[in-house]
């Protein structure tokens, strides 16, 4: 009996994992090399399954070559240059400032403001004027030197390494869908005629969705929480610093992380962009609120 059961446990230990993915058991290999592959690898052959590095060195299987790329943890696809976007958005930042350091009116057109001049005073401007895109322009206007210094290393800091685990696009709905949560609470919770820029709210989502990512893949939380309790002190300690866009933006960055590393691979594109387009609709329904309450 004893015999039995030690057979049955060294079985269950030899059960072949994915080649690609060893914390995934399977019975399944690839009909050409005979490498075990998970679900997630197999690639449909005239008999039985393929590997995707068989199927990029045969002869194609009538697949978009898409379906043999390695995916991220996330479901994205992995790219060769893993910092991209984070390069093109610290680009982007990078060139509003020096835009406004070199005319300085145009600060005026791009940062955040609800109502200018406050009623009775017309004409005015701002998001409640229906200049919605000052919610976007916001997010990549930067005054100071040590603002955009300090924003900008920390986009590079988070940035990459959730670019790389996310994939492209994913990681640019985390970016752009927090910055617009940060937006969207300043306006609503600022008064109508504060102005407020940066790339605060985003680089908050970013914050936690490294800590959610982090979580998941149980690495040591204490350097994250430290840095982000230092950052919240900064918020409520410091004054001319709008806590409303940190907040907002961390909020919806803990929200669409968990989303991103969490969902289910059989509905992960749906849960994904499913939680994105909830929080994109909060978003605008604070906005319209807001814009109710100041005209």
């Amino acid at each position: 009996m004893d015999d039995q059961a030690a057979g049955s446990a060294q079985d269950a230990r030899s059960v072949p994992v994915c080649y690609r993915h060893p914390d995934r058991e399977t019975g399944v290999r690839c009909t050409r090399c005979e490498r075990p592959i998970c679900p997630e690898c197999m690639v449909d052959a005239s008999v039985g399954f393929q590997c995707p590095e068989c199927v990029r060195s045969g002869t194609g299987t009538g697949h978009a070559p898409s379906a043999a790329l390695p995916r991220t943890i996330a479901g994205g696809t992995v790219a060769a240059d893993p910092r991209l976007l984070t390069k093109i958005l610290l680009g982007i930042n990078v060139a509003v400032f020096l835009a406004v350091q070199i005319r300085p009116s145009l600060l005026r057109d791009l940062y955040l403001i609800g109502v200018w001049p406050p009623a009775p005073f017309l004409p005015s401007s701002g998001v409640a004027d229906g200049e919605w895109y000052r919610l976007v322009t916001s997010m990549f206007t930067h005054e100071e030197i040590w603002h955009i210094g300090f924003n900008m290393l920390s986009l590079w800091w988070l940035g990459g390494p959730l670019e790389q685990a996310l994939g492209r696009a994913r990681y640019l709905a985390l970016y752009l869908i927090s910055g617009l949560a940060g937006s969207a609470l300043t306006y609503l919770l600022a008064s109508g005629t504060t102005a407020s820029l940066g790339a605060s709210g985003a680089i908050f989502g970013l914050f936690g969705a490294t800590a959610v990512l982090m979580r998941r893949l149980r690495y040591d939380m204490r350097p994250i929480i430290a840095l982000l309790v230092i950052n919240l002190i900064f918020t409520f300690g410091w004054s001319n610093i709008a806590w409303q866009a940190h907040i907002g933006g961390l909020v919806a960055g803990v929200v669409i992380g968990y989303a991103m590393v969490h969902a289910p691979r059989d509905r992960r594109t749906l849960v994904q962009y499913g939680t994105c387009a909830l929080v994109l609709a909060a978003v605008v329904l604070l906005t319209l609120l807001r814009t109710a309450q100041l005209t």
